[in-house]
Order: structure tokens, then C-alpha cells, then sequence
């Protein structure tokens, strides 16, 4: 049987006669190429206190026959050059694809330094900027080949970012060596490295007031004094130290970012469009959560946020919640916590520390490691949304084989949101031991199909691309 097509093009009448053999055969071709096209996977992991952006095939690593093992590891590209003497740099903390896929922006949370010697918090953050297909190269193992550059971060302890078309947005956590003092929201020329611009956020919280600094920040007064060296401490809660960054869109399409301020237990909203006009002071209000909030993200719709509370600042304490925030209600009060939601945990007075937590492309479920719960809570976003109590739908145990906690950190969501990437490890000296582990969950399953041993120290940011 024959089909006839009949079109029209410029004027004139083209007749196309097509059999259904010839369908057929086309059909099969393009199946055919198809198949020979099917991307691959890769896992990037940020090695943090052993400095290397670690790659790793997916395939690999949930082929049974690696399973607790390294074999899935393609290579460990340096994030700095080395210092003259050979000494490895760099803290790698987060990282962020761009939007083709083709560059990685890593998050080096104090900048070059040698995290042995570097003792102490406080140090100047900074990214770098590596080529992806560079470093999936396996002959560019434990190579610099793959760094394209360097950019200050504008700031000290460096470590939630987003990606805007023209910028890097980068929450800077910290002062110079110190974790506390950290109020700074910067805004970095992707193609240049320049500081484009930056957002100063208020300082104090309920019981705590830091009046000698002005904010925005007006010369002569420089940076404050006597601040807190580490956490815990009470006397944290004047600065906000922002940890991780989202950004959130209300039903008229006006973009807010929300920063999880560790230092003062809440979360800033600020208003994008002000900040990108150049508006130091864009923070519009603060909405409290449980303690500690620290890992934050958003639907794909940006309509809602949600915020880990995890370790305290002040206390040797943690959280165990999930806080649900509606941007329509941010943007007008800081009453906007809709919802909070137990994680990793069913007893309400136990720690279970959330962290970097992430949401699936879909939107449906929300995925969230626990590190003192050595576990891993899936979400139903839906759910949590409406209150429900019974949202974590599945918990998921991490185990180590040498018998230490799992201390699970970060997370990322495959594109095709089959598979969740989690990161774990103590961070254990000395950081030139590869003690980090990734682990894969099977969304469908709800199982865990694959571990990889031996990813740098104490693994942190996340990310999955596709080739």
C-alpha cells in the first residue's frame, strides 16, 4: 500500500508517493541510529579536602562487578595548579554544569590553599572553570589539563552558587579567617571573572544585634572585629552567613534568590531584578526555619523552596526537618513556611542533619541526604506541599564497608531523573586518603544498584551530564 502526500511550497504543488515499505525501512534506520546515539552518563564529584573534580561513568557504576570499588573512576582533574613545591590546591565544595553542558564551574570554598595546613575557616573563595569533555579524558588523570581558569568569588568561604545566562551567582559564607561574618551575595561575569555586583544582607537575629557595621557596607568601616572563629559558638547569630542559594519565581515571573543562612537559622529573600539594577541592599525579609539551614532548592517551576536544617552554628545541635516555602507568600512577608516536614528520622527530638538535598526534573519528589542519619529520604513533593506528614515516602541506609558512619552530603538527580547521585564521607585527615564514597539510588526502585569507593576525602557537590 502507498500513501500520497500533497503539498504546497512557494506556489507550486509537489505530489510525494511513499510506500509503506519505504516507511518501514526508514523506521528502522532511524531506530537504528538511535540506538547507536544513546548518550552516556557521567557523575562529577567535587573531591573537597582532596582537591580533584572526580569523574565517574555511570554505566560503570552500577555494573555489579564494580560495585564498592573504583573501576568506575575515568579520571581526577585538579581544580588549582599546584603550588611550586607539588603541593595539591584547592577546596572544591560545590559545582554547577552550564546550560549546553560543555563547562563546569567548581566552587573551590577557600581558594587555592592546602587544606593540611589550612587549619581554620575564613579562606577567599574562588571558582574554577574547567572543560568537560577534558576532563572525562582518562588520559588527563590527576592533570590540569582541563582547567580553563580561575575567578575570585568576591568574598571569603565561598560555596552556594546558581547560574544566571550572563553570571555566577555566589553566596560567600564567611569572613577573612573566620566562619562567621559572612553577609555577602556577589555577582561574577561568567566570560570575564569581573565582580559585576554584590548584595549585602541585614545583620542580627532575635537576641542579637551587630551595630558597628553598617550595612550596605559604607567606607571607612571595614570589615568587623572580633568575630567567632568556629562553630559552634553562642555568640553566632549577627551575620547571616549564607550557605546555600535558590532561586524562586512568583506567579507574576518575578525572580527572588533565597540564601539558608547558617548563622542566623533562617533564610533571606532577595529580589533579583533589584539586585541585577545594582541594589546592595535587595534583601527584602527573613524567614525563620528549625536551625542550621544549610542545603536549599527549588522546583523547576520555582514556585516553591525547600530548606535543610542542618548543623547549628551556635550549638552542637542539628535539625531533622525539611521547611516548604511558597515564593508567592516570600515575596510579601517572611511568613511563608507552608509546611515542615520530618526527615531521616521518626522520632521528632533526634538529629538527623538534611543537607545538600535536590528535586527530581519532574518535579514530584524531592531527594534528601541525611549525614547523621546515614540515610537518605525521598520526598513527595506534592504531599509536603499540602502538610502531610507521611511525605517522606521511602528511606534509603547508606553503609561503608570499613564499618564507619555513611555521612551522606550531597545529592543530584540524573536528567532522566532515573537515578539519585549522593555523596559521603567524614573528611578524615590525612586529606590525601581517598576515603569519600557515591552512592546510586534507583528512583524506580527505590534501591541502592551501585557504590564507588575512593572519591576524594570528604565529597560534596554533585552534578550528572550526558555525552
Amino acid at each position: 500500500m502507498s500513501k500520497v502526500f500533497l503539498i504546497v511550497k512557494r506556489g507550486v504543488l509537489l505530489v510525494l508517493i511513499f510506500s509503506a515499505a519505504s516507511i518501514k525501512a526508514q523506521r528502522i534506520s532511524d531506530d537504528e541510529v538511535s540506538d547507536k546515539e544513546s548518550p552516556t552518563g557521567y557523575i562529577l564529584a567535587t573531591g573537597r579536602r582532596l582537591p580533584f573534580l572526580y569523574a565517574i561513568s555511570l554505566d560503570e557504576a552500577i555494573n555489579v562487578a564494580n560495585n564498592n570499588t573504583a573501576n568506575a573512576i575515568i579520571s581526577r582533574n585538579k581544580v588549582a595548579l599546584d603550588r611550586l613545591d607539588g603541593q595539591l590546591l584547592g577546596d572544591p565544595a560545590n559545582l554547577l554544569l552550564s546550560e549546553e553542558g560543555e563547562t563546569v564551574y567548581v566552587i573551590n570554598h577557600h581558594g587555592s590553599i592546602d587544606n593540611g595546613e589550612f587549619g581554620q575557616h575564613g579562606g577567599r573563595g574562588q571558582i574554577a572553570v574547567l572543560q568537560v569533555d577534558a576532563l572525562l579524558d582518562s588520559r588527563n588523570d590527576r592533570t590540569a589539563n582541563a582547567l580553563i581558569r580561575l575567578m575570585d568569588s568576591g568574598g571569603f568561604g565561598a560555596i552556594g552558587a546558581i547560574l544566571l545566562p550572563d553570571l555566577l551567582v555566589v553566596n560567600n559564607a564567611e569572613n577573612n579567617l573566620t566562619e562567621d561574618g559572612g553577609n555577602r551575595i556577589a555577582f561574577i561575569d561568567r566570560r570575564t571573572g569581573s565582580l559585576r555586583s554584590t548584595v549585602e544582607l541585614s545583620l542580627g537575629s532575635p537576641g542579637f544585634q551587630c551595630q558597628d557595621y553598617p550595612v550596605p557596607y559604607v567606607a571607612p568601616y571595614g570589615p568587623p572585629r572580633n568575630l567567632t572563629v568556629l562553630s559552634s559558638d553562642p555568640s553566632f547569630g549577627c551575620f547571616p552567613n549564607p550557605n546555600g542559594l535558590a532561586m524562586g519565581v512568583s506567579s507574576d515571573g518575578t525572580r527572588y534568590l533565597f540564601t539558608a543562612n547558617g548563622g542566623t537559622d533562617d533564610v533571606s529573600v532577595v529580589d533579583l531584578e533589584r539586585a541585577l539594577a545594582g541594589d546592595r541592599g535587595a534583601e527584602l525579609h527573613r524567614i525563620p526555619d528549625q536551625q542550621g539551614a544549610w542545603g536549599i532548592a527549588a522546583t523547576p517551576d520555582g514556585k516553591f523552596i525547600f530548606v535543610a536544617s542542618g548543623g547549628s552554628q551556635r550549638a552542637a545541635t542539628a535539625g531533622n526537618t525539611i521547611s516548604v516555602l511558597d515564593v508567592d507568600r516570600a515575596r510579601k512577608s517572611g511568613d511563608a513556611e507552608i509546611a515542615r516536614i520530618l526527615v531521616g528520622t521518626d522520632d521528632p527530638q533526634q538529629a538527623s542533619h538534611p543537607l545538600i538535598l535536590s528535586v527530581t526534573p519532574d518535579g514530584r519528589e524531592l531527594v534528601v541526604p541525611n549525614l547523621r542519619g546515614d540515610n537518605v529520604s525521598i520526598i513527595d513533593i506534592e504531599l509536603a506541599v499540602s502538610g502531610d506528614a507521611t511525605a517522606e515516602v521511602a528511606r534509603i541506609p547508606l553503609t561503608r564497608l570499613d564499618g564507619n558512619p555513611a555521612r551522606p552530603k550531597g545529592s543530584a538527580i540524573s536528567p532522566d531523573g532515573r537515578y539519585a547521585i549522593i555523596s559521603g564521607g567524614s573528611g578524615s585527615q590525612p586529606y590525601s586518603q581517598e576515603l569519600g564514597y557515591v552512592y546510586i539510588i534507583d528512583l524506580q526502585t527505590r534501591s541502592l544498584v551501585g557504590t564507588v569507593v575512593g572519591v576524594g576525602n570528604d565529597p560534596y557537590g554533585l552534578a550528572v551530564v550526558y555525552r
